[in-house]
C-alpha cells in the first residue's frame, strides 16, 4: 500500500512540474540567458526570440540591387551586439554597395546566402532601430528558431521596430 501511495505522489509531482515547466515556457520565461528583443518605438515588446548560440542576423531585400542580404551579429557579454559579417545573394552588393575592404567569399555550403564578407567596420549597437518595410522584407534569423518576419509585427505602430539584446532571467 505505501508503494502504491508513493507512486501516486511521485507521478501528481511530476505532473505537477511539468504543467509548471509548460506554462513558463509558453510565457517566454525559458532558462536564463540573451535573447534578442523587438520593439516598437514606444517599447511595446512584438516578439522575443532566444539566442542561446549568441548569433543572430537580419535579411533585408536591398533596395539598389533587388536581392537578399544580410548582417550577421554576436552578442557580446555586456549585452550589446557586434556586426561581425556581411551575406548576399548577389556578389554586388558586397563589394559595391557595402564596399567590403577584403575579399568576398563563396558562402559555406548549407549558408542562406551565396556570398560572404567581412564589413570594413565591425560597430558594436546597445540596440538598433530599423524600418520594417514589406518592401525591404526585414527578416530576424536566429540558429534553431523558424525566421522572423518582421513587417507583419509592426502593425498599427507604424515602420520602424528596435533590434535589442535582453538577458532573461
Amino acid at each position: 500500500m505505501r508503494t502504491l501511495v508513493a507512486v501516486a505522489v511521485a507521478v501528481a509531482v511530476a505532473v505537477a512540474v511539468a504543467v509548471a515547466v509548460t506554462g513558463l515556457l509558453a510565457a517566454g520565461c525559458a532558462a536564463p540567458g540573451p535573447a534578442v528583443t523587438v520593439r516598437d518605438t514606444g517599447g511595446a515588446l512584438l516578439t522575443r526570440v532566444p539566442v542561446p548560440a549568441g548569433t543572430f542576423a537580419v535579411s533585408y531585400r536591398n533596395s539598389l540591387y533587388g536581392t537578399l542580404a544580410e548582417e550577421r551579429y554576436q552578442v557580446q557579454d555586456d549585452g550589446g551586439f557586434r556586426l561581425v559579417e556581411l551575406a548576399a545573394d548577389q556578389l554586388a552588393v558586397l563589394e559595391e554597395y557595402y564596399a567590403v575592404p577584403g575579399p568576398v567569399d563563396a558562402a559555406p555550403d548549407g549558408d542562406r546566402r551565396s556570398w560572404v564578407a567581412q564589413p570594413s567596420q565591425h560597430p558594436v549597437f546597445g540596440d538598433l532601430s530599423i524600418a520594417a518595410t514589406a518592401l525591404g522584407e526585414r527578416t530576424l534569423h536566429v540558429p534553431g528558431h523558424p525566421p522572423v518576419p518582421l513587417p507583419p509585427l509592426t502593425g498599427a505602430s507604424g515602420v520602424t521596430v528596435v533590434l535589442d539584446v535582453e538577458e532573461s532571467r
